[in-house]
């Protein structure tokens, strides 16, 4: 079967929006095809810095013909009604509808619309400009005459169709006056000549010819792989970074490894300073030797072949990065000749947000509400106030003002050399953390509390103006700081209540279900164990944990079958009486073994149960309720709820009301699903 081969051949595309394009392209083409009544077999795209390519295989050489039946008025519906839709399904007179009847609604029109198929060349003629006009850059650009728009200036554009044995077809369409053709061009110094091809296999074998890689994964591991053999040979490991990678193979068509060095005096520096310096000047990998250390080496990624072998290229790299790191240690030792707090009165010229001031503002809210959290946590108040006093001093600094990525590490290395404690200089560096899901979490009391601290002001803080993510809205990351609060309380193990606002209270809740969903808990279990006032993290992680535990087991699983009959015997008997049961239960009107048996039970395990749940500790509370499985079953097997006495019948439902009861000491049982 046919395939289409489109190439959309431009000036050097950013690396950071080559992969979405080439996945934009697809998405937009395929979805026109399928639109259009073209299925395919299967559909690639691939990017690299100069084109973004498309082969689409498996198409047929036209679209399928349809019928298509359009219900119309009922027989006799006003003018008005009968004109639109002769109008929509294209009639020009009601003799060309057919009458249809239903036994409920009568006489209707109906439209029956033969369309023909049309050739996949002329369908495809027109989808392809509108998807190159339409295409969804991030940001593009305007060149020429004219309004098209292109992430940089495009040069050709190559659209074939055709079998494997067959001449191909061209597709016949321009876009900003640039005829499609199947002329492409190889890379822009090894091999620049125009290439004519005809179908996908050819296309990538012509250029792989004329020094261009297609598929940009492969261009990751040829860069990855040089680089760990150049570095093993000289005893070395890469660093690895897959941001860096990406972009990398999105600044080359060919690549070619190399490695350079620079003085090793630089290494005085701290190594972040380094790896940052060389990664964001000179797209640059760094090393370490077999003790680990950052080594004096970095790899080069050129896209080219030198002819000296790379001398010219790695020098004028190791030129650019000797300036670098010489104006990172300037940068370094000038901030460190002035202490930390003398820079906090620029802060004051630092605004945070408009409507909460400056981060001078802020940081003096967070050094109160760390004085506040502190005693909680077992922290060293004193410790405490210091560091979060200190916490956002890096950020007038020079370094952090050059590599903003490095604020709070490089707030912990000037601490550290200014002579604070190292609880304080590492609280400096972990109260940002996490930043993420694989980040780790702050596990020194002091790193703790600055950290809470700083995530529940900024947090409470956009609360109070009413900024609140919305949708997938969140400038401030404000879903991030929550998530990170509760990896720092559940992770250390913190008895910790929130006390926030209840809408406040509520996000989070939103956040830790998102949590412990992602973690592979049961929403249903996770609704059991949270109610609308619950501020304690950590205890609703752990009931979640110790409610899942439960119900795997056979016993949890019958307790429950077991708690939902009762729940439901009292409903339907508290809306029929008028009124809820949760009376005590009369020992004295107790007439049977087995009802005798659970009020005992229950007795006994709901004193249990409370003085677990007293103690946090819910796997015990839930081993408890464990136990009433055999009572239950047991009663249910031979007692009537609803008996003749109506004072028998009461205390009853009193008994089933302190077993519901009992069981809620841990969990909203009504809210499990299964």
């Amino acid at each position: 079967m046919p395939e289409l081969l489109l190439e959309l051949f431009s000036e050097e595309i950013p690396a950071r929006f080559q992969r979405r394009a080439a996945e934009d392209l697809k998405k937009a083409v395929t979805n026109a095809l399928v639109d259009a009544g073209l299925v395919y077999e299967g559909a690639r795209a691939f990017a690299t810095p100069r084109r973004l390519a498309l082969t689409v295989s498996g198409l047929p050489v036209r679209s399928p013909d349809t019928r298509e039946e359009k219900k119309g008025p009922k027989v006799g519906a006003p003018q008005q009604a009968v004109d639109g839709f002769l109008r929509s399904a294209g009639l020009s007179a009601l003799d060309e509808a057919k009458v249809e009847s239903d036994p409920k609604k009568g006489d209707f029109y109906v439209a029956v619309i033969n369309k023909p198929g049309a050739d996949a060349v002329e369908l495809l003629s027109g989808i392809l400009p509108k998807i190159l006009t339409d295409f969804p850059w991030a940001k593009s650009m305007r060149w020429g005459t004219g309004n098209f728009s292109w992430v940089r200036p495009l040069r050709a554009i190559t659209a074939t169709f055709g079998t494997e044995n067959d001449e191909p077809v061209v597709i016949p369409f321009a876009s900003n006056q640039i005829e499609a053709g199947q002329t492409t061009f190889g890379h822009r110094f090894l091999a620049p000549g125009a290439i004519r091809v005809k179908r996908f296999d050819d296309y990538v074998t012509a250029l792989e010819r004329a020094k261009v890689v297609l598929d940009i994964d492969r261009r990751k591991d040829i860069i990855r792989g040089d680089a760990d053999q150049l570095a093993f040979a000289q005893g070395l490991t890469v660093i690895q970074d897959e941001g860096l990678l990406e972009e990398v193979a999105g600044l080359v068509e060919w690549p070619n490894v190399m490695m350079g060095s620079f003085d090793p005096e630089f290494l005085k520096l701290p190594e972040e300073v380094i790896i940052a310096t060389i990664r964001a000047n000179q797209k640059c990998f760094c090393l370490r030797d077999a003790a680990g250390k950052l080594a004096p080496n970095f790899i080069i990624t050129a896209n080219t072949i030198p002819s000296d072998g790379g001398a010219v290229v790695i020098a004028g790299n190791e030129r650019v990065i000797r300036a670098r790191l010489s104006d990172a240690a300037f940068f370094y030792q000038g901030d460190l000749a002035i202490p930390l707090e003398h820079g906090l009165p620029k802060l004051e010229d630092m605004v945070f947000h408009a409507k909460l001031g400056t981060q001078f503002a802020m940081v003096e809210r967070l050094v109160k509400l760390a004085a506040e959290i502190a005693p909680l946590v077992g922290a060293d108040v004193d410790k405490t106030k210091r560091a979060a006093m200190l916490a956002k001093a890096d950020l007038v600094t020079g370094m952090v003002g050059e590599f903003p990525e490095l604020q709070g590490l490089m707030g912990r290395y000037y601490a550290t050399a200014q002579g604070e404690p190292a609880e304080i200089a590492n609280a400096l560096e972990m109260h940002y953390k996490p930043l993420g899901p694989s980040d780790r979490v702050p596990t020194e009391p002091v790193s703790i509390v600055v950290a809470l601290a700083d995530k529940l002001n900024v947090l409470s803080s956009f609360w109070s103006i009413d900024e609140k993510p919305t949708g997938s809205r969140d400038p401030f990351a404000l879903r991030r700081a929550a998530l990170g609060v509760i990896r720092i309380i559940t992770e250390n193990g913190l008895k910790f209540p929130l006390k926030v606002d209840a809408d406040l209270l509520a996000f989070f809740h939103d956040r830790l279900k998102v949590s412990l969903r992602d973690a592979g808990a049961r929403h249903d279990l996770v609704d059991a164990v949270i109610s609308a006032d619950s501020d304690d993290i950590l205890q609703i992680t752990q009931r979640a944990e110790a409610l899942s535990s439960l119900l795997s087991s056979d016993d949890g699983k019958n307790l429950l079958a077991g708690y939902r009959r009762a729940a439901n015997i009292l409903a339907a008997e508290e809306k029929k009486d008028g009124k809820s049961y949760a009376g005590a239960v009369d020992q004295t009107a107790l007439k049977l073994p087995e009802e005798e048996a659970l009020a005992f039970a229950v007795d006994a395990v709901h004193a249990s149960v409370a003085s677990h749940v007293a103690r946090d500790d819910y796997k015990g509370a839930m081993g408890e309720l464990a136990t009433l499985r055999a009572p239950v079953d047991a009663f249910f097997t031979a007692v009537l709820v609803n008996d003749a006495d109506p004072a028998v019948r009461t205390n009853r439902l009193n008994l089933l009301a302190r077993l519901r009861d009992t069981m809620r000491l841990v969990a909203d049982f009504g809210k499990v699903a299964g």
